[in-house]
This record gives structure tokens, C-alpha cells and sequence, in this order.
């Protein structure tokens, strides 16, 4: 294995979905609501959207029912995107009973908004969800501390290049990825938050 598959690899264990949701949802949970209060929120929220469906997913992967966990093969997205669609959905309903604070709502709900659209585009195409996480991501990072964030955008590049790279994607499902997260992000998180 060369050193560019090697850097490739890093970049996409380090930008998988669950690891973004994971530090996103805390960095919003302890941003909307501050300090400790907003960390537990973030960490609940987290519980639902990223922890239970990765769970699921490597018990998947134990068990034989799916490739690797990052669920390569586009025929077995479906299950596990429904029930990280289940998962978001139910932990949205118990943020919400709860009180929890407005961006943490509107960061899950976003997250629900995109697996409807992952679930749906997965039956018929393998459109890149490392790239639809991290663009979404990013978006949502610039409309909670603003422009001078947009510096990262090449990231999403790197992301991109190593789904490329490692030929689990191609240049057209990374860059459908890309733009099908940040137009959720934009409109939804925007629109909530």
C-alpha cells in the first residue's frame, strides 16, 4: 500500500460520518446552551444520531450482514440508513419533549432531513455520504461562528479525494455528496437554528 492510499485511509476513518456527527453535535450542544449544560445536551443528541446507528452498524459488520463499516457496497446502505433515519428521528422527538436548546433540535432535524435524502438516493445510486456529512458539517460550523471558518472549504476536497482515492466513490457521487449536504445544512439548519 502506497503512502498516498495509506493518507487516503486516515482521512476517511477521521471525516466518517459518525466521527463528524459526534464532534459537531458536541460543539453544538456546548455552544447553544454553554459550557456543561450544552456538553450533556450534545451528548445526549449524539447518542441518538451517531452512537446507536454505529453501534448497529458494526454489529452489522460482525455478523456478516454488511462489508466494512463504512457500508461500501450501495445495496446494503438501506437498512442501516433507515435505522439511523429511526435512531435521529427518535432521539429528535426526545430532545424535543425535553427542552432541549434550539440548535441542538435543528442540528438533529437536519440529520433526519439527510437521511430521508441518503435513504432515498441510495436505493438507486451510491452517492457519497463521507461528502455529504462533511460539506453539511461545514456549513453548519459557518452559520454558527461565521465566515472566517470558510477557510476549511479545500477540506471538503480532501475528503472528496480520498473516497476517489480509495475507489469507494466516484468524482460524480462525491461531488453529488457534497452538494446534496450542504443544501440540507443550509436550508434546514438555517432555517431552524
Amino acid at each position: 500500500m502506497g503512502a498516498a492510499t495509506r493518507v487516503a485511509r486516515w482521512v476517511t476513518e477521521v471525516t466518517a460520518p459518525a466521527v463528524l456527527v459526534t464532534g459537531l453535535t458536541v460543539v453544538i450542544g456546548w455552544h447553544g446552551a454553554g459550557g456543561v449544560r450544552g456538553l450533556a445536551w450534545g451528548l445526549l443528541a449524539t447518542v441518538f444520531a451517531a452512537v446507536i446507528p454505529f453501534a448497529y452498524v458494526l454489529s452489522g459488520v460482525r455478523r456478516g450482514r454488511f462489508t466494512d463499516h463504512h457500508i461500501g457496497r450501495r445495496e446494503q446502505r438501506r437498512v442501516p440508513l433507515l435505522f439511523g433515519l429511526v435512531s435521529a428521528a427518535a432521539g429528535l422527538a426526545l430532545l424535543a419533549a425535553l427542552g432541549a436548546p434550539r440548535p441542538v433540535l435543528a442540528l438533529v432535524a437536519t440529520g433526519v432531513v439527510g437521511l430521508v435524502v441518503a435513504v432515498s438516493v441510495s436505493h438507486w445510486w451510491k452517492m457519497s455520504i463521507h461528502s455529504a456529512v462533511a460539506a453539511g458539517t461545514l456549513v453548519v460550523l459557518v452559520l454558527t461562528f461565521g465566515p472566517r471558518l470558510l477557510p476549511a472549504v479545500p477540506l471538503l476536497g480532501l475528503v472528496g479525494w480520498s473516497r476517489v482515492r480509495l475507489r469507494d466513490h466516484t468524482v460524480a457521487q462525491v461531488v453529488a455528496g457534497g452538494l446534496v449536504g450542504a443544501l440540507v445544512a443550509g436550508l434546514v439548519f438555517a432555517a431552524l437554528s
